[in-house]
C-alpha cells in the first residue's frame, strides 16, 4: 500500500507498523500499556503515529485507558424539539473532550430506569444524564455501576418540571406593569396537566392581588393562539383588560388577534406579555414583549455536573437565571384614565 492510499483513508494499527518496522501486536501494547516497549521500539511507533497522523478509535482508546470518552444523555420519548438544551449539553461535553449519545428512552419512568440501568452497565459510556426522573429504586445501583447525573427537567411527557417550572418572570412583569400604571389585567393559561402552567396562573393570582390591582380572571387555555383569541372574545364588552399576562407567545399571538377582532389596539388599548421567545414574536405588529428561557444553559448545567463528577472536582457556580424578560412593543403606559391609583 502507498502513502496515496493511506491518505484516502483513516491509517490503522497496520500502517503504524508496517510504518514502524513491528508487529501490530506491539502497537496495540503502546496504545494498551502507553508505553511498555524498548525504547528504540517506542521511538518508531510513536514516530510512525506522527506521520500518519494516526488516531486511535474509541475501542482502541477504552482498551489503553479502561474509558471509553463517550457520555450518554437519556431523555423521554420525545414529544418536542430538545435541540436548544441538548446542543448546551453536548457543547459543554465536547469542550472537556467527550463524545455524546442521545439515548431516547419511551414507556415511562420504569422503563427509562431499566433502559438507564443497561446503559450503565454496557460499559460503553464513562458518565450518563438522564433529563427525566428515575425510579428511587434504581438510584443506588445507578452509581455503582457508572456515574450518573440525574437532572429532572421534564417529566414522562416531556412537560416542563423543577427550574422550568420557575413563574418569578411573571410576577416581575406584573410588577413592571403596575409601575408604569396598569390597572386591570387578566391572564390565559395553558394545560393545566403542565407544572410551568400552574405555577405561572397561581404566580399571576398572588402578584396581583399583593399589588392591589384587578384581575378580571383567568381564562383556562392549552397552549393555543386559539385560546388566545377565545379567551379575549370571553370577556364582557364592559371588561376590558389594561393588560393580558399570556401563558405563552402562542397565545399571545391569539390574544392580540383577538383584540384587534374587538376593535382593540396593542399596546394602546391593551398590553400582551407572552412566554417562550419564539422566533416570529420579533417580527409581529407589534412586536411582542416576552420571557426568553436559555435552554442551552440548562443543558450545560446538568452536562457540567456530570463532568465534575467523573473528574472528581466541584461544577464551576452557574447561579444565572433561565429566564430574561424581553420588553418589546406590545406593552406600554395604559390608556389614560385607566391607571391604578398610587
Amino acid at each position: 500500500m502507498d502513502g496515496a492510499d493511506t491518505a484516502r483513508r483513516r491509517p490503522t494499527i497496520t500502517d503504524v507498523a508496517r510504518l514502524a518496522e513491528v508487529s501490530p501486536q506491539t502497537v496495540s501494547r503502546y496504545l494498551r500499556f502507553n508505553g511498555g516497549l524498548k525504547p528504540a521500539t517506542l521511538e518508531r511507533v510513536e514516530k510512525a503515529i506522527r506521520e500518519l497522523d494516526y488516531r486511535p478509535n474509541l475501542v482502541a482508546r477504552s482498551m489503553r485507558t479502561q474509558k471509553t470518552g463517550r457520555l450518554a444523555i437519556l431523555m423521554p420519548a420525545m414529544a418536542f424539539n430538545p435541540s436548544r438544551m441538548l446542543a448546551g449539553a453536548s457543547a459543554t461535553a465536547q469542550a472537556s473532550g467527550y463524545f455524546v449519545d442521545v439515548v431516547s428512552a419511551g414507556g415511562g419512568v420504569r422503563p427509562r430506569s431499566e433502559r438507564l440501568l443497561e446503559l450503565a452497565d454496557s460499559g460503553q459510556y464513562e458518565g450518563i444524564l438522564s433529563l427525566a426522573p428515575v425510579l428511587p429504586s434504581m438510584e443506588n445501583k445507578l452509581h455503582q455501576r457508572t456515574t450518573v447525573v440525574i437532572s429532572a427537567d421534564f417529566d414522562d411527557e416531556m412537560r416542563g418540571i423543577g427550574e422550568l417550572a420557575d413563574a418569578t418572570p411573571i410576577v416581575r412583569m406584573i410588577e413592571h406593569l403596575v409601575a408604569l400604571g396598569h390597572s386591570r389585567f387578566f391572564h390565559v393559561a395553558g394545560d393545566g396537566h403542565f407544572a410551568s402552567a400552574r405555577a405561572r396562573r397561581q404566580s399571576y393570582l398572588d402578584t396581583v392581588e399583593r399589588l392591589g390591582a384587578e384581575s378580571l380572571g383567568v381564562f383556562d387555555g392549552d397552549w393555543s393562539g386559539e385560546s388566545g383569541i377565545e379567551a379575549i372574545r370571553s370577556l364582557p364588552s364592559d371588561a376590558r383588560p389594561t393588560a393580558v399576562i399570556a401563558a405563552n407567545d402562542l397565545v399571545a399571538a391569539g390574544v392580540v388577534r383577538g383584540a384587534r377582532e374587538r376593535g382593540w389596539d396593542v399596546p394602546g388599548d391593551v398590553s400582551v406579555t407572552g412566554w417562550d421567545n419564539v422566533g416570529v414574536g420579533q417580527f409581529m405588529t407589534p412586536s411582542l414583549t416576552t420571557v426568553d428561557v436559555d435552554l442551552e444553559r440548562l443543558g450545560s448545567k446538568a452536562m457540567a455536573k456530570l463532568i465534575a463528577g467523573l473528574t472528581n472536582t466541584a461544577p464551576e457556580p452557574n447561579d444565572v437565571s433561565l429566564f430574561r424578560i424581553i420588553w418589546r412593543e406590545s406593552t406600554a403606559e395604559p390608556p389614560p384614565g385607566s391607571r391604578l391609583a398610587p
